[in-house]
């Protein structure tokens, strides 16, 4: 059983070692600073952390005027804060004028759990990846948490990066590889491919593992990274595999799955599946509970596997 730890844990452990080695590094914050765990940085650098109170445009504009002024500010918040109330500030102040600064935002997509539909952001994906100039990630793991919050502070301009509240497996390892708009496959195969982003990767191993009991060999991509997406891993997959199956833990429109679905029908056209939320508000109840209930599981996507096969099939014979 892997390690189980919120990716929320490993954004702010690493931003404290990296405040450590770099004194431009700067959090400005919108009273969530405890859920987001941005609070780690406020305990070690206080002088360098500001507090906007309940005011996310307020925070926006504030860190948009820091990075002119040469610092790295991360600004922190519920993704559907964020992305909902300060959208015009993260498109005007942030987008429009590319400033160096980095948005982070806990509690997005069902897994948010008991707090409800008001707080399970589904949208923020499509909300970010439609601005130019920035980039978007959604770590698979605690680790993977800690290498892009290690590469924002490293590249210039505006990035976003959805990190969870609930503890997610721990899938990848200090020595691997990690790069913004470069995917990972974790597991070959031939017959199918599975592309997912955050909590989906490993209900798509899952999924992997059931589809081998009946004899389908299936790949999995872990897409970290929703925007720039990874063009070239999309195109391959669907070349060797001929169909491809896409989750995420997000409205099905807009996300990952029409990026994917985006570079598909421009390339390499193959029958696609999603698993995500069908247009739909979130609901109260446990993460998992939720996870069933929308359609997330390991089964969800062995069931879409094998609808995408079966098209493949029809698409072959010219049925």
């Amino acid at each position: 059983m892997s390690e189980m730890i919120a990716t929320r844990d490993g954004f702010g452990k690493e931003l404290v070692e990296i405040g450590r080695e770099n004194d431009k590094v700067v959090v400005v914050s919108a009273d969530l600073e405890d859920a987001t765990r941005a609070e780690y940085f406020k305990n070690e650098f206080p002088d360098r952390f500001f507090s906007c109170g309940i005011a996310e445009q307020d925070m926006v504009g504030t860190a948009a005027g820091l990075a002119f002024h040469g610092f790295i500010p991360f600004i922190n918040s519920f993704a559907v804060f964020m992305t909902n109330r300060a959208y015009d500030q993260l498109r005007l102040d942030l987008c429009y004028n590319d400033r160096n600064v980095k948005v982070i935002c806990s509690h997005a997509g069902v897994t948010v759990g008991e707090d409800g539909a008001s707080a399970q952001c589904l949208e923020d994906f499509a909300l970010m990846r439609v601005l130019p100039n920035i980039k978007v990630v959604c770590p698979v793991d605690e680790m993977e948490a800690r290498k892009a919050t290690r590469i924002f502070t490293r590249e210039y301009g505006p990035m976003y990066m959805r990190t969870s509240r609930a503890p997610f497996p721990v899938l990848t390892k200090a020595d691997d590889t990690f790069e913004i708009g470069k995917a990972n496959m974790l597991r070959d195969g031939a017959d199918v491919t599975l592309i997912g982003c955050g909590l989906l990767v490993q209900e798509s191993l899952d999924a992997a593992e059931l589809l081998k009991k009946d004899g389908i060999d299936a790949r999995v991509i872990n897409m970290h990274t929703i925007k720039p997406i990874d063009q070239d891993a999309i195109v391959k997959a669907a070349e060797e595999t001929g169909a491809i199956v896409v989750g995420e833990e997000h409205q099905m429109y807009g996300g990952l799955c029409s990026a994917v679905a985006e570079v598909v029908v421009r390339t390499v056209p193959v029958p696609m599946e999603f698993v995500a939320v069908n247009d739909t508000f979130g609901q109260s109840g446990t993460p998992q509970q939720l996870m069933e209930h929308y359609g997330l599981k390991a089964s969800n996507i062995a069931d879409a596997a094998k609808k995408a096969i079966a098209r493949k099939s029809q698409v072959v014979s010219g049925s």
